[in-house]
């Protein structure tokens, strides 16, 4: 039988370089725009906290930088709390208000359609995150549009 002979890992210790990067720091040029539009379902995957981070990020890059929560996507932008709205009921489960209100906070916008927040998720508007701003089910496809007009960084966000 082999022998294991290396020390077990222990905390602190890298399993990765985390120091050397390959690309360039890439940053905005003056007005330009991002936007990441989420057709997804809250706490169904990762996807939709790691492009709520990655929009937090080209905000920070100096990107105006837009979500779009609409469909399914709506879900992320729901107040939550257990027992109350506001309470973590487990690590984690304010994630997605968490990372929202920090990048609002930062100057960035959040669009939620009233069509998928109210007759697909039976919220209203007083249901969302403060700060998050209702649209139309039309306006959904303008703000593409106007993002695509704008030559935009689009990051689409799918899951089906």
């Amino acid at each position: 039988m082999p022998q294991v002979t290396h020390e077990a890992h222990k905390d602190g210790d890298f399993f990765v370089d985390y120091e050397s990067k390959v690309f360039e720091d890439v940053k905005a040029d003056p007005g330009e725009k991002a936007l990441v539009t989420f057709h997804t379902v809250a706490f169904e995957g990762s996807i939709g906290l790691v492009n709520i981070l990655n929009a937090i990020r080209l905000q920070r890059k100096g990107y105006e930088t837009s979500i779009l929560l609409y469909g399914p996507g709506v879900t992320l932008g729901i107040q939550r709390g257990f027992p109350k709205l506001g309470d973590e009921a487990f690590p984690g489960h304010l994630n997605f208000n968490k990372n929202l209100e920090r990048f609002m906070k930062e100057g960035g916008k959040v669009y939620a359609c009233r069509f998928a927040l109210q007759a697909l998720y039976g919220h209203g508007e007083p249901s969302l995150i403060p700060g998050i701003i209702p649209i139309l089910p039309q306006d959904v496809l303008d703000c593409v549009l106007l993002h695509k007009k704008a030559n935009a960084l689009i990051i689409d966000t799918w899951t089906v």
